[in-house]
């Protein structure tokens, strides 16, 4: 009773860890398609979007989802706008070649992952 117990609470806490699904392409805005077009650009060559799995640099998909980035910071807009403009251990800077509102609607599609 006691292990049947423990599993039923393991399964609860971990089916708590996942997120829904990135929304369609199909079903993005048009800043959040502008978003994916800057992420496209700039991001894919090290990070997946819509698959849970590392390239150069950690998997996105659910970023904004979770409490928090890979790095264990919290993950929020200024966080993750701070790391992508400042960058971070081997993430290079990108805030000399983004503007604010690549910024922004990067953010805005990061939100649909």
């Amino acid at each position: 009773m006691i292990r049947a117990s423990f599993l039923l609470l393991l399964l609860v806490v971990v089916g708590c860890k996942s997120v829904p699904p990135p929304l369609p392409l199909t079903e993005l805005n048009a800043q959040q398609a502008r978003g994916h077009a800057v992420f496209q650009t700039r991001c894919a060559l090290c990070h997946y979007d819509r698959k849970d799995a590392s390239l150069h640099g950690p998997a996105l998909i659910g970023v904004l989802k979770k409490p928090y980035l890979p790095s264990g910071a919290p993950a929020n807009d200024e966080r993750v706008t701070d790391t992508v403009m400042h960058g971070r251990a081997l993430m290079p800077a990108l805030g000399n070649t983004m503007d604010q509102q690549d910024m922004d609607d990067l953010l805005a599609y990061l939100h649909t992952l």
